[in-house]
């Protein structure tokens, strides 16, 4: 009897696989525009609310309420922006979570130890470091949550600002984190910020929750249906008390995100495809746009520092989330015989945990709830949260653009194809296929520059030819 043959250890942020890759490059070139426009409309915020002669019709316009007041409805322009257009992003998270559990990374227990691990890790240390910092500072512990989040769209923004060529494999990381992270922050919202139920409304939005995964399961098709009635679900869970954010994630939960016969996408997929570029290029930035407005003077900027709740706030994504991450990738690499793929080393590991630490939009929304009702601390938290994420993006610039040559090397071979069918070469470097199809194009390649030798030659011949008649006249006695 044979012994049974040991298998070779996993590679942590080893090569994805092909739709894998297509499905990530795909959503992140949607996120990075979207990121760009949020720093567009975070900047657009911060220098509105700072110029004297603009910063009262900041204040008016975010504070300008609108909607049907019978309904519960009537809330202001930031309110609006924060519960409803917020809703839209995490309806978008919801898909994508779905999406990973099913199909994704999440999909395979031993795959998802490692984003999962890292992402716990990730919001656990921040939120200790925010701790630490307030006992012994005396500050509030309410704003623990805010640095435990992080922000992809704003990291891909810069990403695409510095323009790093960071692997497929660690973007991937990157977005597989900030979905795990999406997904923590939202029961840390559900649980922690829901200070009374009214459970009619509640119960109202679970009904209605029910109806929508009916019509789902029926096949039922059309807008016209689902729009309306996420709009229902949407008022009565906000009336309920419960942060109406929720209602978004929960639809998007339930959207199937497997694959059936003659079906090229899922209709999660499908839908997420419709959903992001309105998530990602217009709810996302509207929202930073009326909650990134915060005064930044010297003196705003220096109180960041000293108060222990900005500090903590500050110290949580900076060192908290690097550490962290960092930290969380390297225990479960240590204990499930993971090796660190070939191509990368930790400090890699370490700039992207780095890169983390940008916690913009999630952050922005923990704090408004952590210290609701006191809107000079609350403004104090979102400088904080500016601060944080500003530093941690300064410092993942330049851990990146140290290593950005190994990085371009590397995207370069992943993108390379030089058969051109459309695939990158290294997915079918074990086909047979593929190399007959080089070998005919190095055949059709080789038989032209032989082509070119024999002009060459010829036209190398006749030129020598006419020099040589030429000396030949040269040299006659005149």
């Amino acid at each position: 009897m044979t012994a049974p043959r040991p298998t070779a250890p996993r590679k942590a942020f080893g090569r994805l696989s092909l739709p894998e890759r297509t499905f990530v490059a795909d959503a992140l070139r949607t996120e990075t525009v979207g990121g760009v426009l949020l720093l567009i409309a975070a900047v657009t915020a911060l220098i509105w609310a700072n110029v004297p002669a603009l910063g009262d019709s900041y204040e008016s316009v975010s504070h300008f309420h609108l909607g049907p007041a019978s309904l519960g409805l009537d809330m202001s322009v930031a309110h609006w922006a924060a519960d409803g257009l917020l809703a839209v992003f995490f309806f978008v998270a919801g898909v994508e979570l779905k999406r990973e559990l099913v199909a994704g990374d999440l999909k395979d227990p031993k795959a998802a130890a490692l984003p999962v691990v890292a992402a716990l890790c990730g919001m656990a240390v921040p939120a200790l470091v925010y701790t630490l910092t307030n006992v012994t500072g005396g500050g509030s512990l309410q704003g623990w949550a805010v640095p435990t989040a992080t922000d992809i769209a704003f990291a891909l923004a810069v990403l695409a600002v510095i323009g790093t060529s960071l692997p497929s494999a660690m973007r991937a990381f990157l977005l597989t984190l900030a979905v795990v992270d999406d997904l923590f922050a939202i029961l840390i919202i559900a649980v922690f910020f829901t200070d009374s139920i009214d459970f009619a409304a509640l119960g109202g939005a679970v009904v209605g929750l029910a109806v929508f995964w009916l019509l789902l399961r029926k096949g039922v098709r059309g807008w016209y249906v689902y729009v309306p009635l996420a709009l229902v679900i949407w008022a009565l869970m906000y009336n309920s008390g419960v942060h109406a954010t929720i209602a978004g994630v929960a639809m998007g939960l339930m959207l199937r995100c497997t694959t059936r016969e003659a079906e090229q996408h899922s209709p999660g997929e499908h839908i997420e495809h419709l959903v992001r570029p309105l998530s990602a290029g217009l709810a996302v930035p509207l929202f930073a746009l009326f909650s990134a407005g915060v005064s930044v003077s010297g003196g705003a900027l220096g109180d960041v520092f000293t108060r222990p709740e900005t500090l903590g706030v500050v110290l949580g994504l900076v060192v908290g989330k690097a550490v962290g991450i960092f930290g969380g990738t390297w225990l479960t690499a240590r204990f499930t015989r993971a090796s660190l793929s070939d191509d990368l080393e930790w400090a890699d590991v370490f700039a992207v945990a780095t890169l983390a630490g940008i916690g913009f939009t999630v952050s922005l929304l923990i704090g408004e709830l952590a210290f609701d009702g006191d809107a000079a601390l609350t403004d104090e938290v979102k400088a904080a949260v500016l601060t944080g994420s500003v530093i941690a993006a300064v410092l993942a610039t330049v851990l990146l653009k140290i290593r950005n040559a190994k990085y371009r090397r590397l995207w370069e071979a992943e993108e390379r194809d030089e058969d051109l069918d459309g695939i990158p070469d290294v997915y079918e470097e074990d086909e047979p296929e593929y190399h007959l199809r080089m070998a005919a194009i190095y055949d059709r390649k080789a038989a032209e520059h032989r082509r070119i030798a024999e002009a060459k030659a010829a036209e190398r011949h006749a030129l020598a030819e006419v020099t040589g008649r030429a000396g030949d006249e040269d040299g006659r006695p005149a």
